[in-house]
């Protein structure tokens, strides 16, 4: 059985590895390779017409990040989400999420906050019309704007470092009706914020924000678990 999408895009247009690190990863977080199960080295080397050098160079990178558990002459394997490890990770990002929310307040520009709200009016587009796959993407990206404009490097290089494990847990999460419209309902909260400028407010948002997502994840796990324990 294939977990491998179509062809994504040539992978001689930028450097070699990291354009096949961030589609692996892409892969992963998407759940395209999910969870526990063995990466396809041979298949993946056809797919993206490479050979097994950089591929095995970029699941160095993807273990890093935490995404894939390299195995002792068998090759490597995507990491599970576990509920220990998100309670490890969300709390670090919530603390870095909190602080980028504060620095946007302090920094940002008129012209990067109608972008902002321009990527906020998307997203609302594609929740209304029940686009989850697109609705996770501007999602996405409205965090990746306000760690922008936040203008911290540092901060934004260390919140990189663990979105991905982040990222892809939101794919195992049962997003209830009733949980996707309390997500909305936060992000208008941190949209009003940001235009007000209270950097207080919109921090403790964003830690509010990061935990109930944390909630939907854990209680899935849950679920998930007794299932394979039964």
């Amino acid at each position: 059985m294939s977990y491998l999408p179509g062809p994504i895009k040539d992978l001689r247009r930028k450097s070699l590895h990291e354009e096949l690190t961030q589609t692996l990863r892409d892969l992963i977080i998407h759940g395209h390779l999910p969870p526990g199960v063995k990466v396809p080295e041979k298949e993946l080397c056809e797919q993206y017409s490479v050979s097994r050098t950089p591929l095995r160079e970029a699941l160095k990178v993807l273990a890093n990040d935490g995404l894939v558990v390299l195995e002792p002459n068998r090759g490597a394997r995507v990491s599970l989400i576990t509920k220990q490890d998100l309670d490890e990770v969300f709390p670090v990002l919530g603390a870095l999420e909190a602080l980028a929310g504060e620095l946007a307040c302090a920094r940002i520009t008129p012209e990067e906050l109608a972008h902002i709200r321009e990527l906020h009016d998307g997203m609302l587009s594609h929740y209304q019309k029940g686009d989850l796959d697109s609705y996770f993407d501007a999602n996405q990206a409205i965090h990746e704007a306000l760690l922008a404009v936040a203008k911290n490097p540092t901060l934004s290089a260390h919140h990189r470092s663990l979105s991905a494990r982040v990222q892809r847990a939101r794919y195992v999460a049962n997003m209830t009706p009733e949980r996707w419209a309390r997500a909305v309902e936060e992000h208008e909260q941190i949209i009003t914020q940001l235009t007000a400028r209270d950097g207080v407010k919109l921090a403790q948002t964003l830690r509010l924000h990061l935990q109930n997502k944390l909630d939907a994840v854990s209680k899935q796990l849950e679920r998930t678990n007794h299932i394979l324990r039964n």
